[in-house]
């Protein structure tokens, strides 16, 4: 994904910033907001920004990306 699009996307729900998760640290590719505790998935190099596609984030887990 590029990084320009990456710049410009934001959360389409609290309009806030966006991370960018990938493998290896990470098991699938999205786009992550800390705020709502969503992650929106990435489809073939396409953000799929729509509230009941994301997944909601387990507030009790740590990040992949801290290690243990």
């Amino acid at each position: 994904m590029e990084t320009r699009l990456l710049d410009l996307l934001v959360c389409p729900i609290c309009k806030g910033p966006l991370e960018h998760w990938r493998p290896p640290q990470h098991e699938s590719q999205e786009l992550v907001c800390r705020a709502d505790a969503l992650a929106f998935p990435v489809r073939d190099g396409i953000p799929v920004m729509l509230e009941n596609e994301a997944r909601s984030l387990d507030p009790n887990s740590p990040p992949a990306d801290v290690a243990a």
